[in-house]
């Protein structure tokens, strides 16, 4: 269970985000293609825990001072290095590997995702602000991945938006390490020494707002009606805003916003409030019908 622990299986679930396109494109029941989804996703996994266990090794005497991070399977001595080095190499060379097989261009992407985030774990997550940036584009990352695999186009708007979503939820973790911080008195991360309550309440302020007003944006381009046959699309930003509220309810008044992946897991609120939101673009993308109820 410890060498399991030590690869994050929970944390797979953000690489989902490979399938976002096929959905949008609405060519999610292409078996074809989401059979190679699947093997993208795979790789890809593969990949970010090798870069978590990177990034584990070079933080384990920063982790044994966190509450949470101490229990993790290097900090807390589960697990010897040589062994967790010898797993990230097999996990490197199987996914690679299997990139590769999928399509080059899917594996030069990966490439970018893995170099980008060993630079972040050899030192760039110190600089605040770019620790942000890098995650969120890791998510940009795995949208393109996931178009490239299965050769679907990813339009600009779906790019900006999981970027801003992203950035959103680091914002918010960020914020988490500040409170931990005042708690406990000491700097949990070297990036946290660049910021500070009142910094990440503004910018989370900030990038939700201009979350809500590009998502608004978006469902009434004409190109985004065109596509869709209708211009009803706006009803959906009533669960973008609605998800987006109770994320800054659990920043602002829990104070529990460390872990945006044990949030998707647990909250109720925001896990209806994604399953609407699917639900409202499935019936205007997939059911068979002449869009009259959207008309």
């Amino acid at each position: 269970m410890q060498y399991l622990k030590l690869l994050r299986p929970k944390h797979w679930a953000k690489n989902l985000f490979l399938f976002i396109p096929l959905f949008f494109a609405g060519q999610m029941f292409d078996f074809d293609k989401v059979l190679v989804l699947v093997g993208a996703f795979a790789c890809f996994s593969l990949l970010a825990s090798s870069i978590y266990i990177i990034n584990d090794y070079r933080d384990i005497e920063a982790d044994r001072a966190h509450p949470e991070k101490s229990k993790r399977p290097l900090a807390s001595g589960a697990v010897s290095k040589n062994a967790a080095l010898a797993i990230f190499a097999v996990l490197v060379v199987v996914g690679f590997g299997g990139a590769w097989m999928i399509s080059p261009k899917f594996a030069f992407v990966l490439s970018i995702y893995f170099l980008l985030n060993l630079a972040y774990s050899f030192g760039l997550k110190n600089i605040s602000i770019l620790d942000v940036f890098i995650v969120s584009i890791g998510f940009v990352l795995r949208i393109k991945a996931g178009g490239v695999a299965s050769d679907v186009a990813v339009s600009e708007w779906l790019m900006l938006m999981i970027f801003l979503l992203a950035l959103f939820m680091a914002l918010a973790k960020r914020r988490d390490d500040i409170v931990l911080k005042m708690a406990s008195g000491k700097d949990l991360r070297k990036a946290s020494k660049g910021y500070n309550m009142d910094f990440l309440n503004t910018s989370l302020a900030l990038v939700s707002a201009v979350i809500i007003v590009a998502y608004i944006m978006y469902t009434m381009a004409p190109a985004t009606m065109e596509r869709f046959n209708t211009y009803r699309l706006y009803y959906t930003s009533i669960f973008v805003i609605a998800g987006l509220m109770r994320y800054l309810q659990i920043a602002y008044v829990d104070n529990n916003t460390g872990s945006p992946t044990k949030i998707l897991y647990k909250d109720r609120f925001i896990q209806l409030t994604i399953l609407l939101w699917i639900l409202s673009f499935y019936v205007i993308i997939y059911l068979p019908t002449n869009k009259v109820f959207f008309e």
